[in-house]
């Protein structure tokens, strides 16, 4: 059984209706990550919500995408950043929002959101 994903590639497919604006939104609510000052798991949601152009993300892909985070270590500002800047990269949306709403962690609930938009 496989502990880490066979590739970080996000894979896309054609926008099957790139003349229109409209919204694509996951919500992904098993992500994890590790703390990089104690390497205890860090427990996350995190959501997406694109206005395509030419290209959308393909799941399976995102899935495995997310899930090769599980053992490394990220504060949440990073990760959340990090998966903004690899969707843009892999889609080049018109306009982007990734959210990462973390568990509550010494007290603390911790919720980022990074924007993306084509000016």
């Amino acid at each position: 059984m496989p502990t880490q994903p066979p590739t970080r590639e996000l894979q896309t497919f054609p926008n099957p209706k790139p003349e229109r604006d409209y919204e694509i939104r996951f919500e992904c609510p098993e992500f994890t990550c590790l703390c990089p000052k104690t390497g205890q798991p860090d427990f996350a949601t995190i959501r997406i919500r694109y206005t395509p152009d030419q290209r959308c993300v393909e799941l399976k892909s995102l899935k495995l995408y997310l899930w090769s985070f599980r053992d490394e270590g990220a504060f949440h500002e990073a990760v959340t950043n990090e998966i903004l800047d690899d969707l843009v990269a892999a889609t080049q949306p018109r306009a982007m929002v990734v959210e990462g709403d973390f568990y509550v962690r010494g007290g603390i609930h911790t919720v980022v959101e990074a924007r993306h938009s084509r000016q």
